[in-house]
């Protein structure tokens, strides 16, 4: 793997590990899925194929971080204008 999507790739990595802590399901989960994941497509050669899973990657890491917030504002609205 090139160097440039290696550094991509790790910052991904990182990124995803970070992200992991809050996941729904634990961290452990969490942490156990990705790794498989990358492990998985770790002889994946081809920097265009690298590209499409750094960007699937880089979408599932907003999605988690869309999740978390909405899951903060779901808390925080329902702890001042609970009005039931």
């Amino acid at each position: 793997m090139a160097n440039p999507l290696r550094a991509e790739v790790v910052r991904l990595y990182k990124n995803l590990l970070y992200l992991g802590r809050d996941y729904p399901k634990g961290a452990d989960y969490f942490r156990d899925r990705l790794r498989a994941a990358f492990a998985k497509n770790k002889s994946v050669q081809d920097p265009e194929r690298i590209k499409e899973m750094i960007a699937r990657g880089e979408f599932v890491s907003r999605e988690l971080e869309a999740l978390y917030y909405l899951r903060k504002y779901r808390a925080m609205k329902k702890r001042y204008y609970d009005h039931d």
